[in-house]
């Protein structure tokens, strides 16, 4: 390994459940879930199609790659792709299928 901190990532989904897993600085919230034996949604791992939205609740999160899926407003609000974002401090992410829909509206509803 290289080294790279690992921070304490907690997912939380809104069923109450939650996860305590260990991100590494150089891998994706995404690789780590994994890793620990955790699957969690995800399309196109480029951070292009927002399958695998996650909201930041607390702690700081960077995008290794420019998050095409979301806008500055999604950002602005903890959005965040978790294929492409990278833990930079301990963290709590809201995850699962209700994380997605706040962010993506259906337009055939």
């Amino acid at each position: 390994m290289s080294g790279s901190s690992v921070h304490e990532t907690v997912l939380s989904w809104s069923a109450g459940h939650e996860r305590v897993i260990g991100a590494r600085a150089d891998e994706s919230v995404l690789s780590a879930a994994e890793r620990a034996d955790l699957a969690l949604p995800f399309g196109c791992r480029t951070g292009a199609c927002a399958t695998c939205t996650g909201r930041v609740v607390d702690g700081r999160i960077e995008h290794s790659r420019p998050p095409r899926a979301l806008k500055d407003r999604h950002l602005a609000a903890g959005y965040v792709l978790l294929c492409i974002a990278e833990p930079r401090s301990d963290c709590r992410i809201e995850v699962g299928s209700d994380v997605q829909t706040e962010l993506v509206s259906n337009p055939w509803k």
